[in-house]
């Protein structure tokens, strides 16, 4: 999966680039792309370690440090757009970590002439450490 803006000029290539940047966000810890990636009074909502977080964007983009991630050779990314109706969309992104696997589910709008994320509800899957 690239995270470069894809060619051409459909609703599906339109509607990929708030999740390229939502994905690239995760590579470079740029939390300006998570700005850019979503709508203003987006919520990003799920449980970790069994509590329920629900963040604004402003939230969610303060835990990007502006660097990438010390394993980041060892992470990969990938989304697909799952479903397109006119000015709604809703994809699917796996974030494969070495230590977990997130599965988010994104609920995107054609805000303004332009394709945002309005919301993300995800699934955190702790993964088993390797044993020495």
């Amino acid at each position: 999966m690239s995270t470069h803006v894809l060619a051409g000029n459909t609703e599906i290539d339109a509607a990929q680039v708030p999740l390229q940047h939502y994905v690239l966000a995760h590579a470079t810890g740029n939390p300006e792309l998570i700005h850019q990636a979503f709508a203003e009074g987006a919520r990003v909502t799920g449980h970790i370690n069994g509590e329920l977080i629900s963040w604004s964007v402003a939230e969610y983009a303060a835990r990007f440090t502006g660097k990438p991630a010390a394993d980041e050779s060892q992470r990969s990314r990938s989304f697909e757009i799952l479903d397109l109706a006119g000015d709604a969309a809703v994809a699917k992104v796996v974030l494969d970590y070495p230590t977990v696997r997130f599965v988010d589910h994104m609920a995107l709008l054609k805000v303004a002439g332009q394709w945002r994320i309005v919301g993300k509800s995800f699934h955190a899957q702790a993964k088993a450490r390797p044993q020495p």
